[in-house]
């Protein structure tokens, strides 16, 4: 059974009026198979700097401020679906940013690679849940995929959108909530980011150079399922709508493409509540702060990684992973939490029992968590 409760609680309430994904799922919510993918072009922190900022329209003083963002960034490479010379040479208007071609090529390449790394086979798929904010196609990526890779016809779909950077944990906790009511079934996660294609050089905006400084393309894909062998359960999900925040994170989208809003208040926020909710969601499984051993944290930048350190009380150790997937790859929005996953489950593997938090923020703003399980 799932129940929930309300959603985007007043301040004054706790966070505990979020929804929460419930019912003991026995099993059937592990994760079988994980992959990422990234675009062919590759460049160090240093090259991305003096091309982009070469281009772009600023003011000396504004200069400075973009030069300190990209080397304060926390971020050494990065990867792009276009060549360095082609990266903001154009203004990128929707009908122009090849999102298609790009985005179906990456989808394919890295659901193929999770569905062989689970053992689990394209018709054995029940759900396919693509995710995306830095494009638009209509048919979704999901029917692309099913069309190339040989999904049955009745594959259920989900495409997640609008979700920023917490779209790849909120399409985590679907796949639960699937799972839970269809036993035995398989779900394809897929997230795909291209946010080079939208490289805006003419905005001189604090949020649109902080943006430029640390987004990177990449996809990565997760198969859920039956419990195979040694792995990762979803036991426990969590969403939460922060009161009065509408405005301090997402894309913009004007006449000529996206533009970034992040505001500096994200991490008042946090501050604020993110202690409170994650042990709002481990009590559901009468545990503490003190019972969980791994963290799964999305790259949203060194300051949201700081503050998430010092309101749980972790040392580097613990979000380790984190800190190397936005090093090597930047924010790859909502592909980025299942990035640090896959790090996770490919290099440290958590031990059978021990419990663990994947937590991923985004528009709205808004908070995606959940409780893992080494199983």
């Amino acid at each position: 059974m799932i129940t929930s409760s309300a959603v985007g609680a007043r301040s004054q309430e706790s966070p505990r009026a979020a929804t929460r994904s419930r019912g003991a799922s026995a099993g059937e919510a592990c994760i079988l198979g994980t992959a990422t993918a990234v675009p062919p072009f590759f460049w160090s922190q240093q090259e991305l700097k003096e091309h982009l900022l070469g281009r772009a329209e600023l003011d000396e003083s504004r200069l400075r401020l973009a030069t300190a963002a990209f080397d304060r960034a926390a971020v050494a490479t990065r990867y792009a679906a276009l060549p360095l010379p082609e990266l903001g040479t154009s203004t990128p208007t929707i009908s122009s940013l090849n999102y298609r071609r790009h985005a179906t090529a990456l989808g394919e390449e890295v659901a193929a690679r999770a569905m062989e790394k689970a053992a689990v086979s394209a018709d054995a798929i029940d759900m396919i849940i693509s995710v995306s904010c830095t494009g638009v196609m209509i048919p979704s990526m999901d029917a692309h995929l099913a069309n190339v890779l040989g999904f049955r016809a009745d594959v259920r779909r989900l495409p997640l959108t609008q979700l920023g950077c917490a779209g790849g944990a909120a399409a985590l906790a679907r796949a639960r909530d699937f799972l839970v009511g269809h036993p035995g079934g398989h779900v394809l996660v897929v997230a795909v980011e291209l946010p080079s294609l939208s490289l805006q050089l003419a905005d001189a905006s604090d949020d649109n150079i902080v943006s430029s400084a640390i987004f990177g393309d990449g996809a990565a894909a997760v198969v859920l399922g039956p419990r195979q062998g040694p792995g990762l359960e979803i036991i426990e999900t969590m969403s939460h709508l922060f009161p009065d925040s509408l405005g301090l994170l997402g894309l913009e989208l004007r006449d000529d493409g996206f533009h970034s809003i992040l505001r500096r208040e994200v991490v008042d926020v946090l501050r604020a509540g993110a202690r409170e909710l994650v042990d709002a969601l481990v009590a559901t499984r009468a545990l503490s702060r003190d019972d969980l051993s791994f963290f799964v944290l999305h790259t949203g930048g060194k300051t949201i990684l700081r503050c998430l350190e010092q309101e749980l009380a972790l040392e580097r150790q613990a979000t380790q992973p984190s800190w190397d997937v936005l090093r090597r790859y930047g924010n790859q929005s909502s592909a980025s939490v299942l990035f640090v996953l896959h790090e996770w489950m490919t290099t440290r593997k958590p031990q059978r029992g021990a419990h663990g938090l994947l937590a991923a923020f985004g528009p709205g703003f808004s908070a995606e968590m959940m409780l893992l399980h080494g199983c």
